[in-house]
Parts: C-alpha cells; sequence; structure tokens
C-alpha cells in the first residue's frame, strides 16, 4: 500500500512538472492561445457539407487535377498560391474553410498556411483519392 502511495505520488508530481513546463514559451513567458486545423474524415466532411449552409471547400491540386473532376463547390486554390490569394478570396477568417488535395500532402501544407494566416476554423480532409463521394468535372 506504501509503494502504491509513493508511486501516484510520484506520477502526480511529474505529471504536474511537465504540465506546468508545456505552459509557456521556452523563456518562461505566457504563450498566447494558438489555433490549428482539424483532420476530419471524409465522412464528416461530407456531414458538414450537408449540415452547414456557409462554408468553403478548398481545392489544393493544379488546374489540371481539378479539371480531371472534383467536388462540387470547391475552388480551386493550389497550395503553393494560397499565402498570396487567401487575404483576397477568403475575406472572412472564421468562415468554416474545408480542404483537400489528392491524397493529403498538399491540403496539409494549405491548411496550415491558412492557420498561420489567422484563419480559425479550417477543417482538412485528405485526398480525393480517398473522396467516396460524387465528384464532377
Amino acid at each position: 500500500m506504501k509503494n502504491t502511495k509513493r508511486w501516484l505520488a510520484i506520477i502526480m508530481l511529474s505529471l504536474s512538472i511537465f504540465g506546468l513546463a508545456s505552459c509557456g514559451a521556452a523563456d518562461g513567458s505566457k504563450e498566447e492561445a494558438s489555433f490549428a486545423y482539424e483532420q476530419i474524415s471524409a465522412e464528416k466532411a461530407k456531414f458538414l457539407m450537408e449540415s452547414e449552409k456557409d462554408y468553403i471547400i478548398i481545392d489544393a491540386r493544379t488546374e489540371s487535377e481539378f479539371a480531371e473532376g472534383h467536388i462540387e463547390g470547391a475552388i480551386l486554390i493550389p497550395e503553393y498560391e494560397i499565402a498570396e490569394r487567401a487575404q483576397k478570396e477568403l475575406p472572412d477568417k472564421d468562415a468554416l474553410i474545408l480542404v483537400y488535395c489528392r491524397s493529403g500532402r498538399r491540403s496539409k501544407i494549405a491548411s496550415d498556411e491558412l492557420v498561420k494566416l489567422g484563419y480559425t476554423n479550417v477543417k482538412e480532409f485528405g485526398g480525393i483519392i480517398d473522396w467516396p463521394y460524387e465528384t464532377v468535372k
């Protein structure tokens, strides 16, 4: 029983120290809360498309890939153009933004860039190769 209490105390102390260490910046100052994009499944993205009325779908692929087939309503902003086009084409930084590409790599890059630009409601749902629903040309 004494050993159990001792180990419990050690674990709790370790968690407390770890928790305190992770709450501030390396210099000991408090950091501001940062946002990150949320990675969701294709199913969750489809649910949001059906249940939400105000959202934006970004296809982060190239123009030729987009022409081969894309999700209806998606706007094409290739991942390498997000930084220069987002401010003009996506004025509401709190809008629900759903992002995809071909396999998920470029959509992650684009989503990360959107967050760095101050967008607060970015959902990345991978690649169109895993999209089990309808697409348009």
